[in-house]
């Protein structure tokens, strides 16, 4: 029926209806795919791993596979390797005890056990994670919240230092800005433990997180020592501003190296 009365109107009345459609179609769908804008939210993962743990690599390729989903999005992914796997039989050679206790401190905010591996969104909820269902839930829900403090970061490489540049702003006298240096993508073969045998991938993973106090307005800069075999295009630098009393994380940004 469309088609027969779009054939009785005139040649010039049916351009211009195509030509309207379009348009508001292309906007819709333009919409629909971008639900993010200036003043939407965000979505910091942060993993705790081990390659001890045998549960842990399908968290780990999740990692991965959201890193490359999202990548034009705002999420912000952070791997933390913790040390209390190391006794097990295999030592992570990229796991610290300040990942460890960053993991025991979320344990006291959220009121929940230290076990591996789990994921923890916008500092707020945790899951096991591996959970792909209520992880992708929860990052879509995170997207569409309206309140964000501005963070600008940038980053730069000086002979032996990467110097990250950070402007922030902050409201509350609890928050505090956590800069990591994020390496994108590594690979061990592990010889013992739990995962012995298996060429394990990780993604994201955090070397070092640099804290920072924050005032009302703050601009600055921090560093960190330049990695063995650094490559600048396998390497980012992530922050976020952190309620340390609450853990409400309530702004992120991302750089990679100029």
């Amino acid at each position: 029926m469309i088609l027969k009365n779009l054939i009785t109107v005139s040649a010039f009345t049916a351009v211009l209806f195509a030509t309207s459609a379009f348009i508001h179609q292309n906007k819709d769908q333009k919409t629909a795919q971008h639900p993010t804008s200036e003043n939407s939210g965000f979505a910091v993962l942060e993993l705790f791993t081990s390659e001890g743990c045998s549960s842990c690599p399908p968290a780990d390729e999740l990692m991965g596979k959201i890193e490359k989903e999202y990548q034009n999005e705002p999420v912000y992914l952070l791997s933390y390797h913790v040390d209390y796997w190391n006794r097990l039989g295999w030592k992570d050679r990229f796991s610290t005890a300040e990942n460890s206790q960053r993991q025991q401190q979320y344990s006291r905010i959220l009121n929940s056990q230290v076990y591996t591996p789990q994921l923890v969104v916008n500092g707020k909820t945790e899951f096991v994670g591996s959970d792909e269902n209520n992880i992708r839930n929860a990052i879509q829900k995170a997207l569409f919240a309206s309140k964000k403090t501005s963070l600008e970061l940038s980053a730069t490489v000086s002979q032996n230092t990467i110097n990250a540049h950070y402007k922030a702003t902050s409201t509350d006298s609890q928050n505090i800005l956590l800069v990591n240096l994020v390496e994108k993508h590594s690979s061990t073969q592990v010889g013992k433990g739990e995962n012995e045998g298996r060429h394990l991938h990780h993604w994201q993973i955090v070397h070092k997180q640099n804290p920072i106090t924050l005032t009302k307005q703050q601009e600055g800069t921090t560093t960190f020592q330049l990695p063995e075999g650094f490559s600048p295009e396998n390497w980012e630098v992530i922050a976020f501003i952190q309620n340390m009393k609450t853990g409400e994380i309530s702004g992120s940004a991302k750089t990679a190296f100029k």
